[in-house]
């Protein structure tokens, strides 16, 4: 059975690769065919992903989606949440979970068996996005009100924002000079950065 590993950090700051070796260790024992791994550093709110999206456009029916854990695939909205849900059905994936015990038996499970763990699975799996979802809001309202109660505080204070990390600014714009026909994909994977900073180094070099 062919397997598609999907790996994902929310920032820059995080190694979107650090669950790598032990899903390729779960496909083995699970006898899983690794198809490709497809690796971002972005937001789990955010449904369009571009490896994600990838994935979901290369993925045949019968492969299996396999995730280090639901939070990696998802914290978004319960709307968006219904989207990838529906992709992922509609394009007839399993949907594995390292884990999420439950999830493996979508590897071996068949007949009524396989349908049971199917459904059970499927709860879990909902139950689990609806938590990473309440956490992130948690952490989301948690910042916000730190930040008003510092406003409170000192009037006069503004958070100081992102600084620019110089560096790879400029090896994007080195990317973008010696090759104008590379897409953003492709210079934001040489360049080991969001596709967002590309277009926004790309916006801010023209405007200049």
């Amino acid at each position: 059975m062919n397997a598609h590993l999907y790996l994902r950090a929310s920032t820059k700051d995080q190694d979107a690769s650090r669950a790598r070796v032990a899903l390729e260790l779960f496909a083995g024992e699970k006898g899983l065919n690794i198809v490709r791994v497809y690796a971002e550093n972005i937001s789990g709110t955010k449904l369009n992903r571009p490896e994600l999206l990838s994935l979901l456009n290369n993925a045949q029916s019968g492969d299996v989606l396999l995730v280090e854990s639901v939070d990696r695939l998802s914290r978004l909205s319960q709307a968006d949440w219904d989207t990838l849900k529906t992709t992922i059905k509609t394009k007839g994936l399993r949907l594995v979970v390292a884990d999420l015990p439950t999830s493996h038996m979508l590897v071996e499970a068949k007949g009524i068996t396989g349908q049971i763990m199917d459904v059970i699975n499927n709860m879990l799996i909902d139950l689990m996005a609806t938590m990473a979802r309440l956490d992130q809001e948690k952490r989301v309202e948690r910042i916000r009100q730190g930040l008003d109660n510092k406003r409170i505080a000192e009037p006069e204070w503004k958070p100081a924002g992102k600084g620019r990390n110089a560096a790879k600014w400029e090896k994007v714009q080195s990317l973008m000079q010696k090759h104008p026909t590379m897409s953003a994909d492709e210079i934001a994977k040489l360049a080991e950065c969001g596709v967002a900073t590309v277009y926004r180094i790309k916006k801010e070099s023209t405007a200049v």
